[in-house]
C-alpha cells in the first residue's frame, strides 16, 4: 500500500505496517510514521503527544467547510475533495479518549467532527481515495488492511492505552474486526449509522439503541443526492441539445429556423424533461413509484412524462411522421429516465451488489437499445415530414 509523505516533526520513527500479498497471507513491512501535514486549511492547532505534534481540529465548521461541501453537493471538485490520512486531534484528547473512525471524503471527516461539539476525541482517518465510509467499505478502501496500516503507521498504540476503536456502522462490510485484533490488538466497536447520534452513544456506554441500527433513506437524504447528480447529467445535454436542434433544423419541409422552432425546441425541452424526470423527480418520488428496479421505476416515471410533453405538443397522429416522432419520444424518454434513475441504487438503503448487477443485464441492453431505435426514428420522421 503506498503512503504518503509526512511532515512530522521530529525524528520519524519507523513502525512496521501490513500489506497484502497476493495468494499468501498479510506480510510485515517497515514504513515511516505518518502524520497528516498541518497545514491544511482546516487545522487549528496542534497537539503534543509522545510522537510529535498532532494536528488538532474543531467541532465547529468554518464558512470555508460549509462552502467546500456545498461546492461537492454540486460536484465541483468533488473528487479531490479529501483530508490526509492518518491521527487527528478532536480539542484536547488524551491517553483515555476514544478514538473513532472515518473516511478521508471530506464530508465524511467534517460530519463527523461537527457531531462532537464540546467533545475530546482521537479521530483515525482511513485512506479511501476521497469516497465515503459506505462506498468505500463496498469498494474495499475502507477495508481491513487500510485501517491495520493506518492504526500502525498513526503510532495509535503509543498515543492511546486502551485498544478499543469506534467504526461507523456503514464501514462494517469492508472490515474484519477479529483480523484488526488479531494483527493490531485493537477491539472494533460498531456505532451508530449517523454521526449525529454519536454523543448519545458515548454517553451511554457505547451502547446503540434500535433506532441507531437502522438507516433509513427520507426525502432530504434522496434529494441531497440530486445536485451531483444532475450536474453529471446536464454536461451530455449541453452537448446534446445543440445537435438535436440542428438535425431538426435540417430535416423538415420548411426552412431550417421554421423547422427547428417546430422539432427542434421540442426535442430540447423532451431531453432535459427526460433528465428532470430521472435525476430530480425519480429520487424525489422513489417510495411511490411501482417495482422494486430503479430503472423499472425511472421508466414508468419518464412514460408519464412522454404522454404529458406530447399531449402538449399535440402531435398529429394522422400522419405517418406523427406517429414516428410521437413513438420515438415513447421510447428516448423512458430510456434516458431509467438509465440515469439507476445511478441511485448505490445511494439506497435496499440495493445490493449482486442485485444491481443483475438488473444492469437486462436494464442497461433494454435502455440502450429503445434510446438507439427511438433518436433513428425521430431523425426518420423529422426528414419524412
Amino acid at each position: 500500500m503506498d503512503q504518503k509523505t509526512s511532515c512530522s516533526s521530529g525524528s520519524p520513527i519507523i513502525l512496521p505496517v501490513i500489506s497484502e500479498e497476493p495468494g499468501c497471507c498479510p506480510a510485515i513491512r517497515q514504513v515511516r510514521n505518518i502524520v497528516p501535514r498541518m497545514d491544511q486549511p482546516f487545522i487549528t492547532g496542534s497537539l503534543p503527544t509522545v510522537l510529535g505534534q498532532i494536528p488538532q481540529v474543531s467541532s465547529e465548521l468554518s464558512r470555508r467547510d460549509n462552502w467546500g461541501t456545498v461546492r461537492a453537493r454540486w460536484g465541483v471538485g468533488r473528487m479531490d475533495y479529501m483530508v490526509d490520512p492518518g491521527l487527528y486531534a478532536l480539542k484536547n484528547p488524551d491517553q483515555n479518549s476514544p478514538v473513532l473512525v472515518t473516511a478521508n471524503y471530506k464530508m465524511s471527516f467534517d460530519m463527523l467532527r461537527s457531531s462532537l461539539p464540546g467533545r475530546n476525541a482521537w479521530i483515525l482517518v482511513l485512506d479511501t481515495k476521497g469516497i465515503n465510509v459506505w462506498c468505500a467499505a463496498g469498494k474495499g478502501t475502507f477495508g481491513t488492511v487500510e485501517l491495520i496500516n493506518r492504526i500502525e503507521a498513526s503510532g495509535l498504540k503509543n498515543i492511546v492505552r486502551h485498544r478499543k476503536l469506534i467504526l461507523p456502522q456503514l464501514g462494517a462490510p469492508g472490515v474484519a474486526g477479529h483480523t484488526v485484533k488479531k494483527i493490531a490488538g485493537f477491539t472494533v466497536y460498531y456505532g451508530p449509522i449517523r454521526a449525529k447520534d454519536l454523543p448519545e452513544y458515548l454517553d451511554s456506554g457505547w451502547q446503540t439503541t434500535p433506532a441507531m441500527r437502522i438507516m433509513t433513506f427520507p426525502l432530504a437524504d434522496r434529494a441531497v443526492l440530486i445536485p451531483i447528480e444532475l450536474v453529471y447529467a446536464v454536461k451530455p445535454f449541453l452537448i446534446i441539445a445543440p445537435v438535436l436542434f440542428v438535425l431538426s433544423g435540417i430535416g423538415g419541409p420548411a426552412g431550417f429556423w421554421a423547422n427547428s422552432v417546430n422539432y427542434g425546441v421540442f426535442a430540447v425541452l423532451a431531453f432535459l424533461s427526460a433528465i428532470i424526470s430521472g435525476a430530480v423527480l425519480n429520487p424525489l418520488l422513489l417510495p411511490y413509484l411501482p417495482g422494486r428496479a430503479f430503472s423499472t421505476k425511472g421508466f414508468t416515471l419518464g412514460m408519464i412524462v412522454a404522454l404529458l410533453l406530447l399531449y402538449l405538443r399535440d402531435i398529429n397522429l394522422q400522419a405517418w411522421a406523427g406517429r414516428i416522432e410521437a413513438l420515438a419520444w415513447l421510447m428516448i424518454i423512458p430510456a434516458v429516465s431509467g438509465y440515469l434513475a439507476m445511478n441511485f441504487t448505490g445511494a439506497s438503503t435496499y440495493t445490493s451488489l449482486s442485485g444491481v448487477k443483475k438488473e444492469m443485464r437486462w436494464a442497461l441492453p433494454l435502455e440502450i437499445a429503445l434510446g438507439t431505435v427511438g433518436l433513428l426514428m425521430w431523425i426518420g420522421a423529422i426528414f419524412i415530414s
